[in-house]
């Protein structure tokens, strides 16, 4: 007999492969199973029965420095939650933060000891040594290349967030050998600070006042990804979204993200014009008057066409905004709507707190400085600078600073050298450090040779944008170091691996967290004593 698949048998044979599943044990027996397999993972927390504690410390993950309280059995750590009495996070955590116990435990992607390659770089095959060897390895490397007079052939890229105290003693410690050659991994924060410097005068940290403001202008901000201060990201978005309050969240990326999906409006531009788009903002508040007068009479420099002190004319910048950046331009730019763009300017300059913010994704990477200072001038042009539920700018902490090395007449003279990459030069006059640079100067083989490369909790083969350009300069470096505490991408292609402790394993300082409205300085302390020889 054929059986016809109609509506009618397609109905009959789902309902009854349903109730064939939920009858039969193989369900039942493959969840066992799979809660036994899970259950066996090297790291998931396996305690013996002993004593509840509690050790209250600082998430140091990511430059957000939330409080955190990890739970304990004994000495052994299964949880880690939000402190509720801590000013950054109000009890809340991030899923990084909450899976901390990942990378303390798991030794599949930890180095347990100090280890020497013994295979082919990048094949990931070492050999475990002592510290006392591995120590003595690096020293005499370093007591070489001073003794031919080559204190300029040992870089360092560091890894740790700036101002932080080891950050501090890693560029002092380079200070000492007499290289220049010391680099940070690119940050927002290099952004931030010359966003400071060219559009205000100030180095002190920009801040924002979100709990405060009513209108978010986010230009690609991953606010519900990790942008800022987790934490208190998250929870000043909760609070946006309770009943009664009115604050709009327009969210501009090209991307549809969980910030985007989730935002009051999502505008998408073509990428890489945020820029021009933040200037045709601008265009629409100066051209209906929608922008604080008395402010930017006040407070700004160079709105109005003037004149130099030869007589030149120069024009201003709210010439440049209505003759170069007009709605209906912006619009061929941009892809978007000119009505789009008009109505975005209204309703952020008519907004009586509106904070216009930057830093793509989590916020942790260089942005574009031309899209960074034609942001931030929506703040100035509405006038929401140093109020409430506005743009906050600090002077730094008055922390006392480390003393600087005395420095001997090597040093000092391998100080003199062109840096390798270039930053502070004529070129890049206000860069403070170019990894990029440094690895094209490298395989390109402009300039003196690197010898020693010493790489401090960073993994630059995989996070710089041209991975394939940083592994190949490796290859052309005789040694490389790595303090990383993990199997990453840059640590196998180490010749030498010094771990570090993780974040739960070791003390180390927060300066002030980025865009964070006040003041901090935070100091993490161990929850535990070393999970391996590192």
């Amino acid at each position: 007999m054929k059986m016809e698949m109609n509506r009618r048998n397609f109905i009959k044979f789902a309902v009854g492969s349903v109730a064939g599943i939920h009858l039969s044990p193989l369900p039942w027996k493959l969840t066992d199973d799979i809660a036994i397999w899970t259950q066996n993972w090297g790291w998931v927390p396996r305690p013996e029965r002993g004593e509840f504690n509690h050790i209250q410390t600082v998430c140091t993950l990511c430059p957000g420095s939330c409080g955190i309280e990890v739970r304990r059995v004994e000495e052994r750590c299964v949880k880690i939650e939000g402190r509720t009495d801590y000013p950054v996070n109000p009890g809340g955590i991030c899923p990084i933060g909450a899976g901390g116990l990942q990378l303390l435990y798991n030794e599949d992607i930890r180095f347990t000891g100090p280890m020497k390659r013994v295979g082919p770089r990048g094949s990931g095959q070492f050999k475990d040594i002592s510290w006392d060897e591995a120590i003595t390895l690096l020293t005499s490397r370093i007591t070489t290349l001073r003794a031919k007079s080559r204190p300029e052939a040992i870089a360092a890229i560091d890894g740790h967030f700036e101002g932080t105290t080891v950050s501090v003693l890693i560029h002092r410690f380079m200070e000492a050998i007499g290289s220049p050659n010391y680099m940070r991994m690119p940050s927002i924060s290099d952004t931030y600070w010359t966003v400071g410097a060219l559009m205000q005068g100030t180095e002190g940290p920009m801040a924002y006042d979100l709990e405060n403001a009513d209108f978010i202008l986010s230009f690609g901000c991953g606010l519900l990804e990790g942008w800022g201060a987790p934490g208190r990201v998250l929870a000043a978005w909760g609070q946006w979204r309770q009943k009664g309050t009115k604050v709009k969240v327009v969210q501009i990326e090209p991307l549809a993200s969980n910030t985007a999906s989730k935002a009051d409006q999502w505008l998408a531009p073509r990428p890489g014009t945020e820029a021009a788009l933040a200037l045709g903002i601008a265009s629409v508040l100066v051209k209906e008057g929608l922008y604080d007068k008395a402010f930017v009479k006040n407070y700004c420099f160079g709105f109005e066409d003037w004149r130099s002190s030869d007589g030149k004319a120069h024009r201003g910048f709210k010439g440049l905004l209505l003759s170069k950046y007009t709605p209906e331009r912006v619009s061929r730019i941009t892809g978007l709507p000119k009505e789009q763009i008009v109505a975005t300017a209204r309703a952020f300059g008519r907004a009586k707190a509106p904070i216009a913010i930057f830093g793509k994704g989590k916020g942790t990477w260089q942005s574009s400085l031309y899209e960074s200072m034609a942001i931030h001038s929506l703040n100035a042009l509405v006038g929401n600078i140093n109020k409430p539920g506005g743009v906050l700018i600090h002077e730094p902490l008055p922390l006392t600073p480390l003393p600087r090395p005395s420095l001997d007449d090597l040093a000092l003279s391998g100080l003199k050298k062109d840096r390798l990459d270039g930053a502070g030069s004529f070129v890049a006059p206000f860069a403070k450090s170019l990894v990029v640079d440094f690895a094209k100067a490298l395989y390109e083989e402009n300039g003196y040779r690197i010898d020693t490369v010493m790489i401090f909790s960073a993994n630059p083969a995989y996070s710089l944008p041209d991975q394939g350009l940083f592994k190949k300069a490796l290859r052309k470096i005789p040694f490389i170091v790595s303090f990383s505490p993990f199997r990453d991408e840059t640590a196998l292609m180490a010749d030498l691996i010094l771990p570090d402790h993780t974040a739960l394993e070791k003390f180390t300082d927060m300066v002030w967290p980025l865009g964070l409205q006040y003041p901090l300085y935070a100091v993490s302390n161990p929850a535990l004593d070393p999970v391996y020889n590192t």
